[in-house]
């Protein structure tokens, strides 16, 4: 079906011409999945764009390149007849969904756009086939889903809605770029699914491209490794995984975080207890009127307890949605706690107003999710660095400052010369050391982590885990260490709380919990773990639906909607915590009976 035959893509830059894909040559045959894989930076992207001739404008093809489909090569093609190719013979699926919606029209609307273009229908036949493709990529009541806006709708519905217009024009290839990257596994896990009992219905070929190997071992027929825009392996995913023949491959192979590699090591756990978070609660209200009245509240966080001692890892897990941002702002006070209490030492944070806080500032800090939209484009990295510290009126003069600051760069793994540089000079593994490093700068003694390498590539994760790590053996750090991934929480945490629609369900040590899990929603998130050694994906496993509205919880236990063990009662009366062992306790009526 497609051939790709020598190509390299060429870059203008102001230091030159760079060649970021460089001679690679694959094919992908009729009702096959390709799974393209790499670091960040390897060309994976720039590979897709270039099938769809979309690439950049300071971009272009080196003359001895050719992409066949069906033998005709598309880079002669004039661009009308390229816009009639795109859709009609080639999908694509982008990475960020809320990026490639447009804001302001309504999912049916966007739907119908694609369906008139490249099935030419209209009026009431095209709003009838819209309905059959939402209902088709799995989204509950697509009539009302119709006339809803993309910023309704989850991450997850949002992808789907993606897939559903990619699909709207019936393409022999569709290219998935990085279509799972930023959701939760169990989303990942139907989305996944979905994608492939999809491609399998219509036999469609599928390039698949993502830096995530477990996914790329679950969906792959044969798999394609790129480094630094160069094709240095191509097996099937059996021979692949089991004997990689390239030492490069190895590498990725070896970066991969196991969910059994689960972190031992007690020593730098002191008892001394930093952090006593009591019935804590954070609720928007839903104002409406002229008079802005509060009609409702959204309770994205509905009483949580737990404890921090110095030197600890509490890894707060959960799918999107689910509050643990809201818990991290909210013991930051960056977002106010509508009750509770949080007790750092020998304060209520809670109680404190702004100019109090400023004391405490220095103690918790927060490593953001992104961290491009967290350095200011404008500054140079020493600035960025010495901001805190300069606001806190620490680290002595100007002198003391700067040797300060290259000692840091020098802990994260960067050099004293770094601090020169601006952010846009970084890769996204170096700007993420940045932020540990700014965080760290003022001597904390808690680091809230939100998803801090959730958008990176399986070796640079592996590196930053390491660093957090080290930095926590130097400093005797304490972290909240707020993900979804459960193969990196294993690696880091010492205790794991799960967390599900604004409340803790199950507490313990990283043991207890990934390889004892009681809660049934902690089974059904490390039954959605893509794994390595299994090759298809179990639709069994997944959890039905999505996570219900924070504004309009279910009764008693919030998981009894998507719970298989669901009892009367449990749409009565919200469990207890019911303690397993000392350190493991569960909040189900399941265990009710046993451990009395």
């Amino acid at each position: 079906m497609l051939e790709v035959s020598q190509l390299s893509i060429h870059l203008k830059t102001s230091k030159g011409i760079i060649t970021p894909v460089d001679n690679i040559s694959f094919t992908i045959e009729p009702g096959e999945i390709l799974g393209l894989i790499g670091e960040s930076g390897s060309g994976k992207s720039l590979t897709a764009a270039a099938i769809m001739r979309l690439l950049p404008n300071n971009a272009f093809y080196a003359k001895h390149s050719k992409i066949l489909l069906y033998q005709q090569n598309i880079l002669d093609f004039s661009e009308k007849h390229m816009r009639k190719v795109r859709g009609a013979n080639i999908g694509i699926i982008f990475q960020d969904p809320m990026t490639c919606l447009n804001p302001v029209l309504t999912i049916g609307t966007q739907l119908c756009e694609a369906i008139e273009l490249h099935q030419n229908l209209r009026g009431r036949a095209c709003y009838i086939e819209a309905l059959r493709m939402l209902d088709a990529v799995r989204i509950p009541a697509a009539v009302h889903q119709y006339s809803s806006y993309p910023h309704e709708l989850s991450g997850g519905m949002q992808q789907r809605v993606m897939i559903a217009m990619a699909l709207a024009g019936k393409p022999q290839l569709l290219i998935a770029d990085e279509p799972t990257t930023a959701l939760d596994v169990t989303t990942q896990a139907q989305i996944l699914l979905l994608l492939k009992e999809i491609q399998r219905q219509e036999n469609m070929a599928l390039l698949l491209i993502s830096h995530d190997l477990a996914v790329a071992a679950q969906m792959a027929d044969r798999i394609a490794v790129m480094h630094h825009g160069k094709l240095v392996e191509t097996n099937s995913t059996e021979i692949f995984f089991k004997t990689p023949q390239q030492e490069y491959s190895q590498r990725l192979l070896q970066s991969i975080p196991s969910l059994f590699a689960i972190r031992a090591d007690q020593a730098n756990v002191s008892q001394e207890q930093l952090l006593d978070i009591k019935d804590l609660k954070v609720h928007f209200p839903i104002k409406k009127g002229f008079l802005r009245r509060t009609v409702a509240y959204v309770k994205a966080v509905d009483g949580i307890d737990f404890k921090l001692s110095a030197g600890e890892t509490l890894a707060i897990v959960g799918e999107s949605g689910c509050g643990k941002t809201t818990v991290g702002k909210a013991i930051l006070s960056l977002i106010p706690a509508t009750a509770g209490t949080v007790q750092f030492v020998d304060v209520d944070l809670t109680t404190l107003n702004v100019r109090q806080w400023r004391k405490y500032r220095g103690d918790l800090q927060i490593v953001f999710q992104d961290p491009f939209a967290a350095l200011d484009p404008k500054k140079r990295i020493t600035d960025s660095l010495e901001e805190g510290l300069l606001a806190l009126d620490k680290g002595g003069d100007n002198a003391s400052r700067l040797a300060l600051l290259d000692q840091l760069l020098t802990n994260v793994g960067l050099t004293p010369e770094h601090k020169f540089r601006y952010p846009h000079e970084f890769s996204g593994g170096e700007r993420q050391r940045l932020c540990i490093a700014r965080a760290v700068a003022v001597g904390p003694k808690i680091i809230v982590c939100d998803e801090p390498t959730s958008a990176l590539d399986v070796s640079v994760q592996a590196q930053v885990l390491k660093l957090l790590q080290n930095l926590q053996q130097q400093y005797g750090i304490s972290y909240i260490f707020i993900s979804h991934d459960l193969k990196v929480v294993s690696m880091l945490a010492h205790r794991v709380a799960i967390m599900y629609l604004g409340r803790i369900v199950e507490t313990g040590t990283t043991i207890e919990v990934l390889q004892n899990p009681k809660h049934p929603y902690t089974q059904a998130l490390l039954a959605a773990v893509p794994k390595i050694d299994h090759h298809e994906l179990v639709a069994t496993e997944l959890l039905s639906g999505d996570v219900p509205s924070a504004l309009n919880p279910p009764s008693g236990c919030h998981f009894h909607p998507r719970c298989k063990f669901a009892k009367p009662e449990c749409k009565i009366n919200y469990p207890e915590d019911i303690a397993i062992s000392q350190s493991h306790s569960v909040k189900c009526i399941l265990y009710k009976e046993i451990v009395n």
